[in-house]
């Protein structure tokens, strides 16, 4: 590995604000004492520091030389609704919040770029250090696009980075083209007939219509979508009913679809309306649907893909790249950023650690200097 010497030096303060950030975890929207925290670090570095947007979002800005290219790097800062089982000295200290998706130190290695390149500005042009809140289900994203991040900043290329458990500490993973699925969420409320459970022929028992209903819908992936693209339908909450004795009025089931393709994602929509009406008008009920599309697929662009895998490879090597990775189903709305720029988003190897998302999840604090590195040799190669 060919880590910068300073940034290594600065793991142990990297690790400190990444260990109090962990302590403060706060969801979408609400990241008010995370931003407040993150920008006491920024008033302390010789950084341009803009108004906030997105509500909690921070951006900061270095220019050197006399160019107009610029760069822009973002990290997310939300926690999840989870109750922290690690025992940690820097546990979280927000009952029921946790970071479990490794936000913390997202903004922990960028926040060691900034300090680096405040100091050290040898590049030629403007770098945006975008603290992004509201990444889980809220997208954030999708809110500093609507505010016209792109018209307010000339921003010529994005990037992103996420750690990943499972892969090695000291490894890269990206891909040109689908990195991360769209996701849409959906519910269907089925209207049948209450009544007596002792005289199910006087009703139209919603229940059977929603057992019939979640075994159709497994047949869109499997028999209606292409075996070589890739979908997911999964129906995750079903609820009817209150007593032993009663058939009741109406059920209800809740779902995701996660897909790559835009051609995917409409000809699901369309089989998930067309099978619900038809399985409940077989029934003599009826049925209503709410489909929302949250956020879409996340698709590297080509060049800038290729200039994150070239920084990648001057930092850790290119036996430590992992181009072959299979797309991952989850989602990340870094995807409205780079709908409306060119831009990449890479993985950053977590090791062995517990699933994102998991209430025994902890950053690996071995990576911070390996990103913070990535970061800082990515802005130099870009803008000389």
């Amino acid at each position: 590995m060919k880590l910068i010497n300073e940034i290594i030096n600065q793991q142990e303060q990297i690790s400190q604000w990444r260990q109090d950030l962990h302590k403060i975890p706060e969801l979408a929207f609400q990241e008010h004492k995370t931003a407040d925290y993150i920008e006491t670090i920024l008033r302390g570095l010789d950084v341009t520091i803009h108004p906030r947007m997105a509500g909690t979002g921070l951006i900061a800005s270095i220019t050197s030389g006399k160019s107009d290219k610029t760069i822009a790097l973002r990290a997310d800062i939300d926690a999840l609704p989870i109750d922290e089982k690690n025992e940690l000295g820097y546990c979280s200290t927000h009952s029921g919040c946790m970071h479990a998706c490794g936000h913390d130190g997202h903004s922990a290695m960028l926040l060691g770029a900034v300090q680096y390149l405040s100091k050290h500005r040898n590049f030629d042009g403007t770098v945006y250090f975008i603290f992004q809140p509201a990444e889980e289900n809220e997208g954030g994203g999708r809110k500093l696009v609507e505010e016209g991040i792109f018209t307010k900043f000339k921003i010529d290329a994005i990037y992103g980075m996420h750690n990943w458990p499972g892969i090695e500490v000291g490894k890269f993973a990206t891909r040109t083209g689908a990195l991360m699925a769209a996701y849409d969420v959906f519910d269907i409320q089925i209207n049948g007939k209450g009544g007596h459970a002792a005289k199910p022929h006087m009703s139209i028992d919603p229940i059977i219509i929603t057992a019939q209903l979640i075994t159709a819908l497994q047949h869109i992936c499997s028999r209606q979508t292409d075996p070589l693209e890739s979908a997911v339908v999964s129906i995750t909450r079903v609820r009817s009913g209150e007593g032993y004795n009663v058939i009741p009025q109406t059920a209800r089931l809740s779902g995701t679809v996660r897909t790559f393709s835009a051609a995917i994602q409409e000809n699901i929509i369309q089989q998930i309306q067309q099978i619900s009406e038809s399985i409940c008008q077989a029934y003599g009920a009826t049925c209503t649907i709410n489909y929302r599309k949250c956020y879409p697929a996340t698709i590297n662009d080509e060049i800038e893909t290729q200039q994150a895998i070239e920084a990648i490879k001057t930092v850790v090597g290119e036996d430590n790249l992992i181009l072959d990775n299979p797309p991952s189903m989850g989602s990340e709305d870094f995807s409205f950023l780079v709908n409306e720029c060119q831009g990449s988003y890479v993985h950053i190897g977590n090791g062995q650690s517990a699933s994102l998302h998991n209430d025994h999840y902890n950053f690996n604090d071995q990576i911070l200097t390996i990103g913070a590195s990535y970061w800082v040799t990515l802005v130099k190669q870009q803008l000389i």
